[in-house]
């Protein structure tokens, strides 16, 4: 749905914030919108230069990326997606990049829908469709001749009717000047020092009929970028995907949301604005943002084997159960452990913590029940210090263990945005510029910029 008729966001709905092509508009993904109408909600933007933004004055990266920025900063809630389809993956790219280093004023990105993406790198494009290209904003607006050769180049076969004809229109009406700023300077802008490495849900869709930008290439070119990547191919399908494969790309986006996406709590809006707000430090949001990316399902552990981490799953499920969709604290931990980080403390008769958790785990494994029923009696008599010996760790040590262990555990659980928000902890919020800090510290009072609830629960007891 293009950007002047997206009905009213729903908070259980996650949004898709689409991006175009070059000489394209937001209008090109209405089919798109049509067809997840009810399980994603897609609102396209007009990037400057294009569509209804065809008079802005300036169409580089750093004014494309500054208008989309302004756009999400205004309508963004929840949880959200951005996408882009060719150009538009670049300008997607430079967004996120800035959105989990939390220097743009946004919060509550959960992935990316990339279609034909243009990479962070220079686009491979041939030297001579380049200057053809070109040529075709010479002497003013795109004609209608050369907009046929354009899609004719783009598809692998012809659009329909409808679909022609608002594509022409859209190139029409494109800016020259935009027209030439992507194709001499934003197509061939190297980005990634930018973009750097973006770990988070990714869908990549591309065509087998697309030369420079299809099935083919887009590993190569996006691999290192997005680790996270689900490469998906469409075939007998050019570079024009929102347009000419409308159903597949909303089947893959929709399976890709449900598998990837809605994992996780939600922030709520109220929490999303604080967070997005200028009291908040750009460090400090870029870090919640990565905290509140959804968990990767098929984490495939980087200290601990499979075996030992489901079972410190399992031991999660009983330290800090979960209502409603779950971190995954336990790969959050194995994560930390892999990066060398922890509370700066062990106890003398432990080993470094990778080690310690290797051996608290087998211990527990050579008595941990397959009833989940009888789990909690066996962790608990573990913690008393009364386990079995004959393991890796005998039970004084296993005790020790899992009090670090249970430690790590809730400080994962509540480092999550989410969990912030549950509890009314939001003393993060001190600082931006100027720094601010709170000047009502009475028990259950609340501050005008506080989300609601924050006093008053504790003020009630509910916080007891």
């Amino acid at each position: 749905m293009s950007e002047d008729t997206a009905s009213a966001p729903d908070e259980a709905t996650p949004t898709l914030y689409l991006l175009h092509a070059l000489g394209a508009s937001a209008r090109s993904f209405d089919r798109l919108a049509s067809r997840l109408e009810g399980r994603v909600r897609v609102v396209g933007i007009d990037l400057p230069g294009f569509g209804d933004e065809a008079d802005a004055d300036d169409s580089s990266l750093a004014a494309s990326v500054a208008h989309v920025e302004r756009r999400l900063h205004a309508e963004a809630r929840g949880r959200w997606l951005l996408g882009g389809h060719s150009m538009g993956g670049k300008i997607a790219a430079l967004v996120a990049s800035r959105v989990l280093r939390g220097d743009a004023s946004l919060f509550g990105l959960g992935g990316l829908v990339l279609m034909a993406p243009s990479p962070p790198r220079p686009e491979p494009m041939d030297e001579e469709r380049r200057a053809l290209m070109l040529s075709w904003v010479a002497e003013g607006p795109i004609s209608e001749q050369d907009a046929d050769t354009f899609l004719d180049q783009n598809v692998a076969r012809p659009l329909d009717d409808a679909a022609h004809a608002q594509a022409v229109a859209d190139l029409r009406r494109t800016s020259p000047a935009a027209w030439r700023t992507w194709l001499e300077t934003g197509s061939t802008v190297d980005a990634t020092a930018q973009v750097q490495t973006l770990d988070l849900p990714v869908l990549v869709l591309a065509g087998t009929d697309d030369a420079d930008l299809g099935a083919a290439a887009q590993p190569g070119l996006l691999s290192s970028v997005y680790p996270r990547a689900r490469f998906a191919t469409l075939a007998d399908t050019g570079h024009l995907i929102p347009l000419e494969r409308d159903a597949e790309a909303a089947a893959a986006i929709e399976a890709f949301v449900d598998d990837e996406v809605r994992v996780g709590p939600v922030v709520p809006a109220e929490w999303v604005r604080l967070i997005a707000g200028d009291r908040v430090d750009a460090r400090v949001r870029g870090i919640m943002a990565r905290r509140a990316l959804p968990d990767d399902r098929g984490y495939a552990p980087e200290v601990l084997d499979l075996a030992q981490l489901t079972l410190l799953r399992e031991i999660a499920d009983l330290v800090v159960p979960q209502e409603g969709p779950a971190i995954d604290i336990a790969a959050r931990v194995d994560a930390q452990l892999a990066r060398g980080e922890g509370d700066g403390w062990r106890p003398a008769d432990l080993p470094a913590d990778p080690e310690a958790y290797r051996r608290g785990l087998d211990t527990l494994a050579a008595s941990w029940p397959t009833d989940p029923a009888d789990r909690d009696r066996v962790l608990r008599a573990a913690i008393e210090g009364e386990g079995e010996d004959g393991g890796p760790l005998d039970a004084a040590r296993l005790k020790a263990w899992l009090e670090d262990a249970r430690n790590d555990l809730v400080r994962q659980w509540l480092a999550h945005p989410a969990s912030m928000a549950r509890v009314g902890y939001d003393g993060f919020a001190t600082g931006g510029s100027p720094i601010r800090g709170f000047v009502e510290l009475r028990l259950g009072r609340r501050e005008d910029w506080e989300p609601s609830g924050v006093g008053g629960t504790i003020a009630t007891g509910d916080a007891a």
